[in-house]
């Protein structure tokens, strides 16, 4: 087989432009996570000045949760005024949000919420996903298909969902480099428990422990390899660039999410240590 039909079969070499500044095969490279570069959605701070200026005056985390928490509800509508009463045809209407979406990741990271936050990485880094439901191989396909149908459709895609999400990214990059930076430093350790440790590893072999994993766009982490060992048999322990972080357990206040302990960060290429649980 030559090496263009190997490149057109394989999602994780192909790229868009992005609103990062930086090319999607480097984001997405292993010596990126060596040496990373702080990424910043083009227009999202600018837009919303307001919010940061606000931000910027807190000295505790839950303070900033509160106040982008607010924000973000009078910014696009997620809560009703208080003391208003919604005409009936709004109070059916669904908006979707960034909790909601966090909360179906939770669920199940290949359902149509997970399709929505892979669609918005490769919008906003040009970074293609390799699995949803099933592995998407060549274009088209049936995965393919079924994978541009959830990401597009409207239960999660509307309400600006993009831009809530850009403001997610933002949030969490300002926490972590102000408020959180103790706790997370330029690259963190993380883990993560893997029933496909084969199909995902592309240099190096299981009888070394360590190699090069290729994840999908958007990946679940944990904090700790105890934590991992209930997501599958197979550990991976790897360095993760902050910069590559969209959400972190405790970064929003909402109680909906107290239980999300996992951390959600851009994914592509990892050098990675692994055990078998």
């Amino acid at each position: 087989m030559s090496s263009s039909v190997d490149h057109e079969a394989n999602p994780a070499r192909w790229y868009s432009t992005n609103l990062v500044g930086i090319p999607a095969l480097i984001i997405a490279g292993a010596a990126f996570n060596v040496h990373p570069r702080a990424l910043h959605i083009a227009g999202a701070r600018e837009s919303h000045r307001g919010l940061f200026a606000l931000l910027q005056r807190c000295v505790e985390p839950r303070d900033a949760a509160a106040v982008f928490e607010h924000y973000m509800s009078l910014a696009f509508g997620l809560s009703a005024p208080q003391g208003s009463v919604p005409e009936p045809n709004e109070a059916r209407r669904w908006r979707a949000s960034y909790v909601k979406l966090l909360q179906g990741w939770g669920l199940e990271s290949s359902g149509a919420a997970g399709a929505v936050l892979k669609g918005w990485v490769e919008s906003r880094f040009g970074m293609v996903p390799v699995f949803h439901r099933s592995p998407l191989g060549r274009f088209p396909s049936p995965a393919w298909v079924a994978y541009l149908e959830e990401k597009t459709a409207s239960r999660y895609h509307n309400n600006n969902i993009f831009q809530q999400l850009d403001l997610l990214f933002e949030f969490c990059q300002w926490m972590v480099t102000h408020l959180l930076n103790q706790e997370f430093g330029e690259r963190v350790p993380l883990w993560r428990g893997t029933t496909r440790c084969e199909e995902q590893l592309i240099e190096g072999s299981l009888r070394e422990r360590r190699g090069t994993v290729r994840l999908n766009n958007l990946v679940s982490f944990s904090r700790s390899r105890e934590e991992a060992e209930c997501f599958g048999d197979w550990i991976l322990q790897t360095w993760v660039p902050r910069c590559k972080l969209l959400y972190v357990p405790g970064l929003l206040g909402s109680g909906s999410l107290r239980g999300e302990a996992e951390v959600l960060a851009l994914g592509g290429d990892y050098e990675a240590q692994i055990s078998y649980a």
